[in-house]
């Protein structure tokens, strides 16, 4: 897995880094990584909501609070106006799906 290019911001996957294109570092927590790694793994496709909860959090949890949580959390960091995402896009009653600048 290498280079996610969202927006402004500049994301190895492997080394576990992002950054924006003015140097800023943008951290993430290892569960918002993960989502974002269970995400890219699936290209332009819908990941379901119970898909990435059990490939995120195991197979024994349910919890898509949780869920939405992280995944307001990623948009905060990584869109230019997280309450219009251009890249974690919900797909209503389905889950998400990641659209990456070169699928755009």
């Amino acid at each position: 897995m290498g280079m996610l290019e969202l927006g402004d911001v500049s994301i190895d996957l492997s080394r576990r880094v992002a950054h924006h294109r003015d140097g800023r570092d943008v951290r993430s927590t290892p569960l918002e990584h993960r989502i974002l790694e269970t995400l890219a793994r699936y290209g332009d496709r819908i990941v379901t909501h119970s898909a990435l909860i059990k490939e995120v959090w195991g197979p024994h949890r349910d919890d898509s609070r949780a869920l939405r949580v992280y995944i307001g959390s990623l948009r905060k960091k990584l869109e230019v106006d997280p309450s219009r995402s251009k890249h974690i896009l919900t797909e209503l009653s389905a889950g998400y799906r990641l659209v990456t600048d070169a699928g755009a």
